[in-house]
Formats: C-alpha cells, structure tokens, sequence
C-alpha cells in the first residue's frame, strides 16, 4: 500500500520531537502494511457521518492519531491529520 502525506499532515508532525516523529512514521508502515489485520482491531476505527467516506482514524500512541483516508482505485493510505487527541478531530 503507497503512503501519501497531505501538506497539513506534514506541517502536524514537524510540530513532534524528532523521537515522536519516528515513532509515528514507523507507525505509519506498519498501518501501510497490516491494514487489513488492523482494519478489525481496536487499533484502526472508521469515521461514522457522511463527510467521512474511507477515513479511519489509528491509535499510534495513548494520545497520539492518524486520520487517514483508503483511495480504493490505488490503494493509497492518503495520511490527512497528525495530532494529540485532544486537538486532532
């Protein structure tokens, strides 16, 4: 699965140290790559409402998420925020 970043979730994570950056970026790969498995965990929850067509939201860490959106036509995890629970949504 292809990993594509939009420019506000790039801008959400350079506001992490770089030891949460690197954690969340391998986070990341590893949604990339077990997305299917995750899909059916506690891990990976889709956004309910209309607005939120194919966008799930990942707990990377206690407090930290990843809203992300799955373009079907090439299976891109097109990563949309990067934030704090509180601030994210």
């Amino acid at each position: 699965m292809n990993i594509k970043y939009s420019e506000k979730s790039v801008k959400d994570l350079k506001s992490f140290s770089n030891p949460d950056r690197t954690l969340i970026v391998k986070k990341i790969h590893y949604l990339a790559d077990n997305f299917e498995v995750l899909k059916n965990s506690k891990k990976v929850t889709e956004l309910k409402g209309s607005e939120f067509e194919n966008q799930y939201r990942f707990v990377v860490a206690k407090k930290i998420r990843v809203l992300f959106r799955v373009e079907n036509n090439e299976i891109i995890l097109l990563i949309l925020r990067v934030g704090f629970r509180k601030s994210i949504y």
